[in-house]
């Protein structure tokens, strides 16, 4: 990264920190007690702080997606090898929806959940875990396989 941007990026963080800073300083002033039972200074200094936030969260993925997008247009090969890796997702998802179950959510006690009847909302529930479990055993097992490559080139 050349001078020039790596200056004006400096300087823009600064910024955001110190502005971070400010209404930090003017949240600890008030003290815990009056910011969790004042409504008025909830709006005056914690909300504009969360909506600072917000903002400063939303640019930065925004920059992310399209300095990404923009990498991915650059260089075909990586489109092409994200492609595959999309795909592959894909499929993992379509043999977790196959295997979710949708049926009513019961407690230990028997009784049906609250909001845990039989229906859509319980299958794509369902799909999320098989996803995250599936997914993760994938992950553990080129774990195992990067440590026992190690040992064995040993």
């Amino acid at each position: 990264m050349n001078d020039k941007l790596s200056k004006i990026l400096s300087i823009i963080t600064g910024i955001i920190g110190i502005v971070a800073i400010y209404f930090l300083i003017r949240i600890i002033m008030e003290g815990d007690d009056v910011v969790k039972h004042n409504v008025d200074v909830q709006n005056s200094l914690v909300s504009p702080y969360i909506t600072f936030a917000k903002i400063v969260l939303i640019i930065t993925a925004v920059i992310s997606v399209l300095f990404s997008l923009w990498n991915l247009i650059k260089h075909p090969n990586l489109l092409k090898k994200t492609l595959i890796s999309l795909a592959a997702l894909g499929v993992v998802l379509v043999i977790s929806y196959v295997m979710a179950d949708d049926g009513a959510t019961f407690g230990s006690s028997g009784q049906m959940l609250k909001d845990g009847a039989a229906g859509a909302t319980s299958k794509w529930v369902s799909t999320g875990i098989w996803y995250s479990l599936i997914l993760g055993a994938v992950g553990l097992l080129v774990i195992f396989g990067g440590f026992v490559k190690t040992l064995i080139s040993k």
